[in-house]
């Protein structure tokens, strides 16, 4: 019985959706309930078959009774006990079903699942968009505990895009709401806050947040996350360049992390150990780590963006011991790694500091190619690289162009224009028409005094120059704008700006930085990197060909 028990339990672990349809309940546990399944599935043991298996037969069991409300559960257990590859179709799953049970907490549980795969998945924009349908659901219920999880997640991906100000005031609520409700996720949001500020430069309140994280860890007896708030710390103190209470830090917290099987930030560890060594002048000892930082690459194709500099460390050390295989080495590393990069984090590809851009990699990658190559394989390669790289230049320099002319071209947009055609939609709004039209008029005064320039516009503070509720606000805008509430602001701070260079050639001269506080942006590469997604081109190159075109006329 325990062969065949064992047997059937791989035989799970390969199973895809298709096949779930023809699944049938082994006979041990076709008498269970649903409840029987929900109390023995552990989301923390994601590898065990065992509970994939109890996913599948619970799943089972739920559309044989047509019971939607464990369908949409079930489908969410399997999210957590299946292949990453699937999660997506199983999240869509939980979402239909929970959709016929007419349950608000249900269905916006259900989008918050789905978020949080798309988070996993990088896709942060789409993460954002279901956070904002679940929050819609979510605010009609008095699950407390459940409005503060969706808060949480909203603020891990805020975190990532660069959003932190945003962020900080998130974890703060949640901070003080499971304080009082739940242990982990108390102890897990400070862990996150200390991690915000050092990135806004507040060391002493990270310090601060992940002293009291240590104690809560202690108090609580989750012993494990006392490493965490080591690593966090070591990370701070590297900003601050204390660099040897740094790599104390950082190498207290690496074993709990391996054991843990947490690559990501035991890659990171490994990469401010190495840092901070470099800034020593100790380069043998820093390369050991970045070395590490490869390995863990290779093994696991896990890369993020301060982990390029290991890389470009890596490429200056072997130039110095004039070391020609493993700067080709490197070389072609991080190329690589800038493919990753520019897929999997490309909302953060403004922020990276790139010493060896793409096309110096590429020419030394070239050069050192062909110190090991014959000629006449030498020029063909050179031949049709260069040709290329031509090609690609030229190109980018013709739309660059092309693009510039559109801007210029372009009228700005008025209120009315935005406004037009879309009188007609107040009736497909479950919102009173009249209620609807009052907060167009705020919307269009809003415009018109341009509060939009104001720093730190979260939808909250939005809601409140409105006179209305961030329910209410995000539906409204995402129908009479068209578009969410982070692209709406950015892209009216971005046309303002556009108008201002064009009008007013004394902000020709302002540094990106000027421009970004002038616009109301958190930080310099947000305003660079929203400008460029605006526009298409670079706020420097507009202002280039801006003074190039008024010196031609005049």
């Amino acid at each position: 019985m325990k062969k065949n028990y064992l047997i059937l339990l791989l035989l799970c672990s390969f199973i895809s959706l298709k096949a779930q349809k023809k699944f049938i309940i082994p006979d041990s546990l076709s008498n269970k309930d649903c409840n029987y399944f929900n109390e023995k599935i552990n989301y923390k043991e994601s590898d065990s078959l065992k509970e994939r298996l109890y996913a599948q037969s619970w799943l089972a069991k739920a559309k044989s009774e047509r019971n939607d409300t464990q369908m949409a559960l079930a489908y969410k257990s399997l999210i957590y006990k299946f292949d990453k590859k699937l999660r997506h179709l199983y999240a869509d799953s939980s979402v239909t079903a929970a959709k016929r049970t007419n349950s608000a907490e249900l269905i916006g549980s259900a989008y918050m699942t789905k978020g949080i795969v798309f988070y996993d998945r990088k896709e942060m924009m789409k993460a954002l968009d279901n956070y904002l349908i679940a929050e819609d659901y979510i605010s009609k219920t008095n699950d407390d505990y459940l409005i503060y999880k969706l808060k949480y997640c909203k603020a891990l991906t805020k975190y990532y895009l660069g959003f932190y100000h945003e962020a900080i005031a998130l974890f703060k609520e949640c901070v003080t709401y499971f304080k009082e409700q739940n242990d982990h996720a108390f102890v897990n949001s400070l862990y996150s806050l200390g991690q915000c500020y050092s990135r806004v430069n507040k060391y002493q309140l990270s310090s601060q947040i992940n002293q009291i994280g240590i104690k809560a860890a202690i108090q609580f007896e989750i012993f494990r996350m006392k490493s965490y708030f080591l690593f966090s710390e070591g990370v701070n103190q590297s900003f601050k360049h204390n660099y040897v209470d740094a790599i104390k830090k950082l190498s207290l917290a690496l074993p709990d992390l391996k054991s843990n099987k947490d690559f990501a930030n035991e890659t990171l560890a490994y990469f401010y150990i190495g840092k901070n060594y470099w800034s020593q002048n100790q380069k043998e000892k820093a390369v050991v780590y970045f070395k590490k930082v490869d390995l863990i690459f290779q093994q696991q194709n896990y890369i993020s963006p301060e982990l390029r500099e290991a890389y470009e460390l890596l490429i200056d050390y072997s130039l110095i011991k004039n070391d020609k295989k493993a700067h080709l080495l490197y070389v072609d590393q991080l190329l690589k790694i800038d493919q990753l990069l520019e897929y999997n984090y490309k909302y953060l590809s403004g922020k990276i500091t790139k010493v060896y851009d793409t096309e110096k990699l590429l020419q030394t990658q070239r050069n050192l190619e062909n110190s090991n190559n014959s000629i006449t394989i030498i020029g063909i390669s050179t031949t049709a690289v260069l040709m290329s790289i031509i090609s690609f230049l030229v190109y980018r320099h013709f739309r660059s162009k092309k693009l510039f002319q559109e801007l210029m071209n372009r009228k700005p947009e008025t209120i009315q224009s935005m406004a037009s055609n879309n009188t007609s939609k107040e009736t497909e709004l479950d919102i009173n028409p009249e209620v609807i039209t009052a907060i167009l008029k705020n919307l269009e005064k809003f415009e018109r005094n341009k509060k939009y320039l104001e720093k730190d516009m979260t939808l909250a503070k939005m809601a409140s120059l409105l006179n209305t509720n961030t329910k209410y606000a995000s539906k409204i805008i995402t129908k009479y704008r068209n578009k969410g509430i982070i692209e709406y602001i950015t892209d009216l701070k971005i046309d303002h700006i556009i108008e201002l260079l064009k009008s007013d050639n004394k902000y020709r001269i302002y540094k990106n930085k000027s421009l970004a506080d002038e616009a109301g942006f958190g930080s310099t590469q947000n305003f660079t990197r929203a400008f460029k997604t605006r526009t298409g081109i670079s706020p420097s190159y507009f202002c280039t060909e801006l003074n190039k075109s008024v010196a031609v006329n005049t």
